[in-house]
């Protein structure tokens, strides 16, 4: 395991860079780093890619309390937002990246195909997709590779559909996906990557609005005639929403499954219980041991706030560090312990606040059918490698696997 970090990993001033590298063979741990932080404190200083240095909350009260205060914005443009990397003006993505009223304008016109109700009556469409394509690895030969196989087709053909896109362009969409996410992408290639997707989907909705569908962005189409939205506010909605939808379910497809693989006792329970509450609880605990999105929830403060023992002072920018706040032993006992029986519903791994995860109705049910269904049909499988040949996903904002060689 390599890091980018410059190799003292800490500057003269004692501020350490910020993200911090994982430790060699244990890739669903957080850095050591990272606990060595959590531990001096819930709030200290770390020093980004650009010199700035923002607070780093590694507590989970502190990070619950900070990410629902209202004297704390999601806005990109305000001064001391700790940028994860180099930016100009044309890479803001929708809504996540503003605050309220905007913030909320924007959320409520995508938020009802997300409330449980509906996304619950995809479940047999979804249970279909994950059984085609267990059908298709049975069929085919062995080894295969999880990621390409299952992991990465599975959320993107349940998101198309949803959103009304062609599965088949499917390559374009990912790796444009891909270089927006990749942590030292400059900042031309994600504009120019930002830039395809959504001229893509601006096209699409060009479609959409002469002839729609019953899909997401037919109904934003109707949004756009009465004047609501604008087509470009659309386009990004569907940025967000099409990158979203895939990059983070597919990774925790493939990162659970290994952990899993990695804890056969954990991997028995689940796989041979009919119980849909160890399902549920499975899923929740999964979430919160990997955490997939290791960059942290970005922040900065608009007013000067108190908070443990600390002022942070108006403009000043904060990354909670999600990742630790879901290992914090005050929040979840025994907290690097992999139990899916434990109850760990209230973890961070979805953020908190207004700016929780818009897709995490979609996203739970999506892994409560392939964890529920992918270990019982292939009851025997197996990492096709070792792990220390997996290739991990370190140079990007969402962490997870490249690639996944299994047979059964």
């Amino acid at each position: 395991m390599t890091s980018t970090l410059n190799p003292a990993g800490e500057h003269p001033a004692g501020i350490p860079d910020y993200p911090m590298a994982r430790a060699a063979g244990c890739p669903f741990d957080p850095p050591p780093a990272l606990r060595a932080k959590q531990e001096e404190g819930p709030l200290t200083k770390v020093r980004l890619w650009d010199g700035s240095t923002p607070w780093l909350v590694t507590r989970y009260a502190e990070q619950r309390a900070l990410l629902a205060d209202p004297r704390v914005s999601a806005d990109v443009t305000r001064p001391g937002y700790p940028s994860p990397a180099p930016v100009n003006g044309s890479s803001k993505i929708s809504f996540i990246l503003m605050d309220d009223p905007e913030h909320a304008r924007l959320r409520r016109m995508v938020t009802a195909p997300f409330t449980i109700k509906r996304v619950e009556s995809l479940r047999p469409a979804v249970q279909k997709i994950v059984d085609e394509l267990i059908d298709d690895m049975l069929a085919g030969p062995k080894p295969v590779d999880l990621v390409e196989a299952f992991a990465l087709p599975m959320p993107s053909l349940v998101i198309c559909e949803l959103l009304g896109v062609p599965y088949a362009d499917h390559d374009f969409f990912q790796e444009n996906s891909k270089t927006i996410i990749k942590r030292d992408a400059t900042p031309e290639q994600r504009s120019a990557a930002l830039g395809q997707l959504a001229g893509y989907l601006d096209n699409l909705l060009g479609e959409k609005l002469t002839n729609p569908g019953d899909d997401m962005l037919s109904r934003l189409t109707e949004r756009i005639k009465i004047g609501e939205l604008s087509r470009q506010e659309a386009a990004q909605m569907g940025v967000l929403l099409l990158i979203a939808g895939h990059e983070t379910t597919a990774n925790m497809i493939a990162l659970g499954t290994l952990a899993l693989l990695e804890h056969p006792g954990q991997l028995a329970l689940l796989r041979d219980t009919d119980d849909e509450k160890l399902v549920t609880s499975a899923v929740e605990e999964l979430l919160r041991y990997l955490h997939i999105t290791h960059n942290g929830r970005r922040r900065a403060a608009l007013e000067d706030i108190e908070i443990a023992g600390q002022l942070i002072r108006a403009g000043d920018g904060l990354i909670m560090a999600n990742d630790i706040g879901n290992r914090d032993p005050e929040a979840f006992p025994d907290p690097d312990r992999l139990d899916i029986q434990r109850d760990a519903r209230h973890h961070v791994a979805f953020g908190f606040g207004v700016h929780q995860c818009l897709g995490q109705p979609l996203a739970r049910l999506e892994l409560q059918i392939v964890y529920s269904t992918l270990y019982r049909r292939l009851p025997t499988l197996r990492l096709a490698t070792d792990l220390e040949q997996i290739p991990f996903k370190h140079d990007g904002s969402v962490y997870g696997v490249y690639e996944l060689p299994v047979t059964w």
